[in-house]
């Protein structure tokens, strides 16, 4: 114990002992969880819309008035008349065409039809352009008709709909990852760079010391970053924390002894700082968009829905999220963890064993 204290304590002093490296740890992931979740969203906003028809058409005119108010559309600014050309040249994002001889006439027929143009070349904002649009329509002719049947909707646990209830426990977990690998996968490598890793390995001590004395630290780093972290969630994006505050700890403290455990096997394969850092971005590009983050991973083909449910990401952010939003469910929390546990295991004992071939 005596020795594995001594380990924990000069990986502190020397990871610490930088200022740039106390910023990056501390403050960095603060920076980037409100740069992260202001920038990211989701929802399409500010789409410039344009309409073909005339003036005197009352109802193009209202449904053009209730897009404007509704916060999602801004009259575009247009330089020609032509609906496909304001659509082709980038001035409109959707343009409503009338019908021949006006909406008004149509609807008097007892047709009503117009045509959308939209953008899709962004698919997403394609379609949320299209929901937007038959929403606005629906409200403005629903007096013409009556529905046999109606239904309440009632949205649970994100009543307001807001996207960054959704993406930032996304954005938490994967700082969380990225600080723990990163940091881990350079800790042996850099030994080797400045010539004191065969100074390590020749003392005596044993090689469970060595690799406690690789982990504990950074276990211990990363777990400090659980409570600023959710911090700023809380308190700059107003996420909520419906559930309890120790499950959310316990679940961060096996995700972090996993991550770490995936970077100390990084760096007993990486020959030096740059490969280790190397191969730290190559598991974690993968690694963020096979989590969920941002796609869902239904929507996913099965091969790679089978790389996704191997990705510990993809577990922890199950777990912030029901810990969050849904004040925790007893049997998922303890599937996830449980599944987080045996990675952690798995991963720091592969570790173990190569570390202890290459001694």
């Amino acid at each position: 114990m005596k020795t594995l204290m001594g380990f924990i304590r000069k990986e502190m002093r020397q990871t610490l002992r930088d200022p740039r490296m106390r910023m990056l740890l501390f403050l960095a992931p603060c920076i980037q969880l409100t740069v992260f979740a202001t920038a990211l969203s989701t929802e399409a906003r500010n789409i410039r819309l344009s309409i073909f028809g005339a003036p005197s058409d009352s109802s193009l005119q209202n449904i053009y008035r209730d897009a404007i108010a509704s916060g999602w559309f801004t009259p575009a600014k247009v330089t020609t008349s032509d609906p496909y050309q304001q659509v082709q040249g980038g001035e409109a994002d959707a343009v409503i065409v009338a019908p021949p001889g006006g909406l008004d006439k149509s609807i008097g027929r007892h047709e009503g039809h117009m045509q959308l143009l939209v953008n899709a070349t962004n698919v997403t904002r394609g379609q949320s352009i299209e929901r937007y649009m038959q929403a606005i329509v629906q409200r403005r002719t629903a007096w013409d008709f009556k529905p046999p049947i109606e239904f309440d909707v009632r949205v649970l646990y994100n009543p307001a709909m807001r996207t960054a209830l959704f993406l930032v426990p996304g954005v938490m977990s994967m700082l969380v990852c990225l600080i723990t690998i990163l940091l881990t996968s350079m800790s042996i490598t850099k030994e080797k760079e400045l010539g004191t890793f065969e100074t390590l390995i020749a003392a005596p001590v044993r090689p469970e010391d060595v690799i406690l004395g690789k982990t504990v630290p950074f276990v211990l780093l990363g777990m400090s970053n659980i409570p600023l972290i959710v911090a700023v969630a809380y308190y700059v994006f107003d996420v909520p924390m419906r559930g309890s505050l120790l499950w959310l700890l316990a679940a961060s403290f096996v995700f972090v002894c996993c991550t770490v455990g995936i970077g100390l096997l990084i760096s007993t394969i990486a020959k030096n700082q740059q490969q280790s850092m190397m191969g730290g971005f190559l598991y974690l590009f993968p690694s963020v968009l096979l989590s969920g983050i941002i796609f869902p991973i239904e929507n996913m083909p099965t091969v790679m829905r089978g790389f996704a449910y191997i990705n510990p990401l993809t577990y922890f952010i199950e777990l912030l999220r029901n810990i969050m939003l849904k004040g925790g469910d007893v049997n998922l929390m303890l599937f996830n963890i449980g599944i987080l546990a045996a990675m952690a295991v798995l991963a720091i004992t592969v570790s173990w064993r190569r570390f202890k071939t290459t001694l």
